[in-house]
């Protein structure tokens, strides 16, 4: 339904709002995926990591750490993550295909798990009661149901007096299959996850000039092991898909790219930002550890789509040719017959003398 009541003062910005859903395959796609990871427990209640991760901002690295912390029963802050050197650091693969949660994370995970479960397997003989009543949270250990607690330092320092170094290392590995070359059927990935979005536009039919005036963004990441890094994420897809269906066009001529520089290359600013509302659905993955999936590539798919479906909500014209700029709204417009548009305005007209009736 559009969504304005249009007066005699002003008909000239029509509003309308759009819908687009999606999913998304994590991982490496229609091969099988994996990813190794080093981790210690060291002197003083430290821990560290080592595996070939690469940060390139997307915040891996405070993911890591608090896996890691949260496995091993230390904080996050006491985590090193080590030399990523792919000659002296397991295979970790490229920072790509949504992946790096999901597979690094995991390795990460199974690696603490180890060189905690070598903790406890000491601690439990040092204090001659059961591995599974023993407990570590916040770099403290202690026996469930007895006074018996020590700081992790000191775990430490018991288990390498008795000739163990508390490490472990892991891997993670998500299997998918190639494709039917025929039929294309397949399992090319191993998870996915799913996502909605609402936009919400003012088209002014004068200018052809489009404003996004908010984005509604609903996405499932499985467990979000860091809800600010996953609105992070969610917003910058956000931002992305805004500017490929509004702003950016790269143009090329008999194979030669005309675009040369961002002077006509246009990306939108701060200014162009509408309000992004994130809703986090944490639809749990039974196939990883962490129950995490991923968050990243995914936010960026239903923006475009929903940016478009908002703006034939408003002016009932359909662009299908990206980006929305002015002029292609103003060419469509024109080229709209004239029979459609006395029959769309009629029906907004209709629309506003219902809504009134309604408000009174």
């Amino acid at each position: 339904m559009n969504a304005i009541t249009e007066t005699s003062a002003d008909t000239r910005r029509k509003r309308g709002r759009g819908m687009a859903a999606s999913w998304y395959g994590i991982a490496r796609t229609a091969t099988i995926d994996r990813a190794g990871a080093w981790a210690e427990i060291d002197d003083g209640g430290t821990v560290k990591v080592v595996t070939g991760v690469t940060e390139i901002g997307e915040g891996i690295l405070t993911v890591l750490a608090q896996v890691a912390a949260e496995e091993t029963g230390t904080r996050p802050e006491d985590v090193t993550i080590g030399d990523n050197d792919t000659a002296r650091s397991p295979e970790a693969a490229h920072a790509g295909a949504t992946r790096q949660t999901y597979m690094i994370g995991n390795s990460v995970a199974l690696a603490s798990r180890e060189a905690r479960k070598v903790l406890f397997e000491q601690m439990a003989l040092h204090f001659g009661e059961p591995v599974e009543k023993l407990r570590a949270f916040n770099g403290e250990l202690w026996v469930e149901g007895s006074n018996l607690r020590m700081k992790m330092s000191e775990a430490v320092a018991i288990c390498k007096g008795r000739g163990v170094v508390p490490v472990g290392a892991a891997s993670f590995t998500a299997h998918g299959t190639g494709l039917d070359p025929v039929d294309g059927k397949g399992s090319p990935w191993q998870t996915y996850v799913f996502g909605t979005q609402v936009a919400e536009v003012e088209v002014d039919t004068w200018t052809g000039e489009v404003q996004v005036l908010g984005i509604w963004a609903a996405h499932d990441v499985g467990r979000a092991i860091n809800p600010r890094g996953v609105e992070g994420q969610i917003e910058g897809g956000v931002v992305q898909g805004l500017g490929q269906a509004l702003m950016e066009e790269h143009i090329c001529v008999d194979g030669h790219p005309t675009t040369h520089g961002f002077a006509k290359y246009i990306l939108p600013t701060s200014l162009d930002i509408p309000q992004i509302n994130c809703v986090i659905v944490e639809d749990e993955d039974p196939t990883s550890p962490l129950r995490a999936k991923g968050i990243g590539e995914p936010a960026l798919v239903p923006t475009c789509p929903a940016i478009m479906n908002a703006i034939y909500d408003a002016i009932g014209v359909r662009i299908k040719s990206l980006p929305a700029t002015p002029e292609r709204i103003l060419a469509a417009l024109r080229s709209e017959p004239a029979d459609r548009k006395l029959m769309k305005l009629h029906n907004r007209q209709e629309r506003a003398r219902l809504q009134g009736r309604d408000a009174t």
